[in-house]
């Protein structure tokens, strides 16, 4: 099967089309004939040697943490749930031994998987997974109930998109950051004040909600200079790990709770991945697809990507 891997870690030019063998479904997994891998700034990290997911002897690393195409082969032992032809979409483990999802072809666990939004296409499924379940997990770590405020940074972004309009499915008034050139873009996705990103962002969330928020998600790792826009006793959902000792020790001042929000911890966790397509069958969620790709191309897209102010999220097509 063909894939897109690196043999070494560098910029976008190490990645490649490699040729590997084709997988099959075991006990109690399914396997997917992928149409399209979603391009996320986590797979640029990898790509670069970043993060713990490192190369591994002489076979090639392959990016990806999210995928969508058809159900083409079922193992022994699955429940029933999931048939050949079924569109799909799923979230990968890049730490898993196959790697990631760049590839023609990707054998998961039967529950990691879920059927795609009715509707869509390959490309736009793709891009929920990941960024769905990120945003997902942030707000449910910060357990607020209906009718809350809550401000949202980098709110254009697709990790900061999905937030936004989950917490609208979730009764919460949103508070939203952007550039002058998306306030058009993220008042489309339902928040319902959009102020200017910029330094002082926080003081311009206080002028609508004078007592605070109650929360924030920070998807644009704007860290410490957030706080101010958070009341007494509020809450902080960061990405990409915990708190730093300095932020944390000005959190704990004003009695804001910080928490991080880690994606994998639902991996395998269907039952989300099944919430995310009810709301966008419900039309709650908006799937952004930012450009597609060939295989040969991935180079390009990580390019772009890394350029910043990409909209959505960009696929590779297989």
């Amino acid at each position: 099967m063909r894939a897109v891997g690196l043999l070494r870690h560098g910029g976008p030019e190490v990645l490649r089309v490699v040729e590997l063998p084709t997988p099959h479904a075991g006990v109690g997994e399914v396997r997917i004939r992928v149409r399209a891998a979603g391009v996320n700034p986590a797979d640029t990290l990898i790509r670069a040697g970043l993060t713990p997911v490192r190369l591994r002897g002489a076979d090639p690393l392959l990016p990806g943490q999210d995928i969508a195409g058809t159900i083409d082969e079922v193992g022994p032992g699955t429940s029933g749930a999931l048939a050949p032809g079924d569109p799909v979409m799923a979230m990968i483990n890049p730490t898993r031994e196959a790697g990631g999802g760049y590839a023609e072809w990707v054998v998961l666990p039967e529950s990691w998987v879920a059927l795609a939004p009715a509707g869509v296409s390959h490309a736009e499924a793709a891009t929920l997974p990941l960024n769905g379940l990120t945003a997902l997990h942030a707000l449910d770590q910060l357990r607020l109930p209906p009718g809350s405020t809550l401000a949202v940074t980098g709110a254009a972004g697709a990790v900061g998109g999905y937030a936004v309009q989950l917490a609208k499915a979730a009764g919460h008034r949103v508070l939203a950051d952007a550039a002058p050139a998306d306030v058009g873009r993220v008042a489309a996705l339902g928040a319902d004040t959009t102020v200017t990103r910029g330094p002082d962002v926080a003081d311009q969330f206080r002028e609508h909600a004078p007592d605070g928020v109650d929360a924030a998600v920070d998807t644009a790792l704007i860290g410490g200079a957030l706080l101010p826009a958070v009341r007494d006793g509020g809450a902080v959902a960061l990405l990409r790990g915990g708190p730093d000792p300095v932020l944390l020790a000005q959190a704990n001042e004003r009695r804001i709770t910080m928490v991080a929000a880690y994606v994998h911890d639902y991996d395998g966790r269907r039952d989300k991945l099944d919430l995310l397509r009810q709301l966008a069958e419900e039309g709650k969620l908006t799937l952004r697809v930012a450009g597609r790709f060939a295989p040969e191309e991935a180079a390009r897209a990580h390019q772009l990507l890394e350029a910043g102010g990409v909209r959505g999220r960009m696929v590779i097509e297989f």
